[in-house]
C-alpha cells in the first residue's frame, strides 16, 4: 500500500505542475521521447474500446507550415497557433464513434502528461474539426493515405519550453460539490 501512495501523489504532483506552453524552443524533440509520449495517447480510454482516434505527429517542416496556416485561417489570423513548437500532433478520430470527442480528448490529456513528465512542454491548440471538416482538409487526408471520415478533435504543440512555466490560477470556490 506505501508503494501505492507513493505512486499516487507523483502522479497528482505531475498534474498540478503541468502547464500550458505558449513559446518553445527551436530544439527538436528526440525520437524516443515522441515516441513514448505518442505510445502513451494509444493507452487513452475509449468508448467500447473501439480505438476511434488516430494520432498524427507533424515533424515535417512542411506539413507543419501548412497545418499552422490552416489553423490560423480558422481564427482569421496569419500567427502560428502553435506558438513555434517543432512537433504538432494532431488527433482526430472516426466520426461515426459517438464518442469520438472523448476518445480524442482522452489521447490528448495522455500525451499532455507524459510530456511533461519528459520534461516536454504541450498546449492544447483547438480548431482541428473546422480544418478537418475543409476541403483543404480533406486533401491533406488524402495526401497521407487516410479516410476523409476522421473527425479532428484537437492538437497539441509539444517541444522544450522556452521559457518558465507560470502558478497555477488559485482552484475555483465550489469546483467540487459532495453530493
Amino acid at each position: 500500500m506505501e508503494d501505492y501512495i507513493c505512486m499516487e501523489k507523483n502522479f497528482l504532483s505531475l498534474i498540478k505542475t503541468r502547464r500550458s506552453v505558449r513559446a518553445y524552443k527551436s530544439e527538436p524533440v528526440p525520437s524516443k521521447a515522441l515516441d513514448a509520449v505518442l505510445e502513451a495517447g494509444t493507452y487513452a480510454p475509449t468508448g467500447g474500446g473501439h480505438q476511434s482516434p488516430t494520432i498524427i505527429a507533424i515533424t515535417d517542416p512542411k506539413y507543419r507550415r501548412e497545418i499552422a496556416k490552416l489553423n490560423a485561417e480558422v481564427m482569421g489570423s496569419n500567427t502560428d497557433p502553435y506558438y513555434g513548437a517543432p512537433v504538432v500532433i494532431l488527433v482526430l478520430a472516426d466520426g461515426s464513434a459517438s464518442t469520438f470527442v472523448e476518445d480524442g480528448s482522452c489521447v490528448l490529456e495522455n500525451m499532455m502528461l507524459a510530456a511533461h513528465a519528459l520534461g516536454l512542454g504541450t498546449v492544447w491548440v483547438h480548431r482541428e474539426r473546422e480544418i478537418f471538416d475543409s476541403e483543404s482538409g480533406k486533401a491533406l487526408l488524402r495526401e497521407w493515405k487516410l479516410p476523409e471520415t476522421l473527425r479532428g478533435v484537437g492538437a497539441i504543440a509539444l517541444g522544450y519550453p522556452a521559457q518558465e512555466a507560470g502558478q497555477p490560477a488559485a482552484r475555483k470556490q465550489n469546483y467540487i460539490v459532495r453530493i
